[in-house]
């Protein structure tokens, strides 16, 4: 018989694990007890996005600028969540607004109206017209969100040092939580960045990546700033086709503090917030429209339906397992995607329903 040339058990060379093996662990330990599955599908795409970069060799500056917004937005996270069941209000200005400006007092007063009616005013932490933010709305309303500028005073005196301050390098991080966080907006009259900060939360309602909020340009008593912004738009905008005549509906302008208040907390009368389940987008309400009101919606906004009508709806499977509002009334409809004016109106008319 020939001799026995296999290796024994205790001597077998161990097996090698490679690249993949290694991150599987390491997804499996950071994820280990959670029973959230598409946290730990989110956290393992994460994941992947970073080996993805390590593999391809990706330069410094690029990794600088990754790491950097991923902890700016780590940070900005943990500071906004015990806020999250909070109204809030994100307030665009000019940092170069004096105190003795009637802008400057529009905010104050503003930012003290919404307190008083438990929101909080979310703003850029600066002075100026954020200062007035913070000044009007309290210490225990006021959150901010600054950004590191080399030739700008840091956070203004109503928030600095303030646990509910976070601080920022990147505009486009500054901007995600500024508008990201909030449930309305408020523009004073600004230089260059208010402008893009204005522009851009239009964008994003225009084009469906905000939920529908209020936004408002606010005019001092008597100005001509936003009406000046407006007639750029008629003239130059809106007749070459760049914009459509429904959007302008995503948008209100008044010179008055009270108009500016009941404009913002008039679109939550009745409408609470929306999601989109598959292909249906479901608006929850303190109350459902009637039979007849529903028959009226349909007659009304039918040009926006993908499909089918608008119905009354119950809570979907995703709501009920994350216990998503479950107590409100809710109407369903295949909403086009197209025309958020129009979706803006239907708001409207649903807020109308008490009246």
């Amino acid at each position: 018989m020939p001799a026995d040339r296999s290796t024994p058990h205790a001597a077998r060379p161990p097996v090698s694990t490679g690249p993949e093996d290694l991150f599987d662990r390491l997804v499996d330990g950071l994820t280990a007890g959670m029973a959230n599955t598409q946290q730990k599908r989110l956290y393992r795409s994460m994941l992947t996005t970073v080996a993805g970069l390590a593999a391809q060799g990706t330069e410094t500056i690029d990794l600088k600028i990754a790491e950097a917004g991923l902890s700016e937005m780590a940070d900005a996270f943990r500071m906004f969540q015990p806020f999250r069941h909070r109204r809030k209000v994100t307030v665009f200005g000019s940092a170069r607004t004096q105190p003795d400006n009637a802008a400057y007092t529009s905010t104050r007063e503003l930012a003290a109206s919404l307190a008083r009616a438990d929101w909080m005013v979310v703003t850029g932490a600066g002075p100026g017209i954020m200062a007035a933010g913070m000044e009007g709305a309290g210490l225990d309303h006021s959150i901010g969100v600054n950004i590191r500028l080399p030739f700008e005073q840091g956070a203004n005196d109503f928030i600095a040092l303030d646990p509910k301050l976070v601080e920022m390098r990147y505009y486009f991080t500054r901007k995600l939580m500024l508008i990201k966080e909030s449930d309305a907006f408020v523009v004073l009259p600004g230089g260059f960045g208010t402008l893009d900060e204005g522009f851009e939360l239009l964008t994003l309602l225009q084009t469906g990546k905000a939920e529908p909020a209020p936004v408002v340009m606010l005019d001092v008593p008597g100005g001509t700033y936003w009406r000046g912004w407006l007639e750029f738009l008629d003239r130059q905008v809106a007749p070459a086709g760049m914009i459509s005549a429904e959007d302008r509906l995503l948008f209100s302008v008044t010179d008055r503090v009270d108009e500016a208040v009941a404009e913002i907390l008039g679109f939550y009368r009745n409408y609470h917030s929306c999601r989109w389940v598959g292909d249906l987008l479901v608006l929850r309400l303190r109350r459902g429209p009637d039979p007849a009101r529903l028959v009226d919606l349909n007659r009304r906004f039918g040009d926006i339906l993908a499909g089918g009508n608008i119905r009354r709806a119950r809570p979907s499977s995703p709501e009920r397992s994350g216990g998503d509002h479950l107590e409100l009334d809710r109407i369903a409809l295949r909403f086009d995607r197209l025309h958020h004016g129009r979706l803006r109106q239907l708001i409207d008319r649903l807020n109308d329903a008490d009246r």
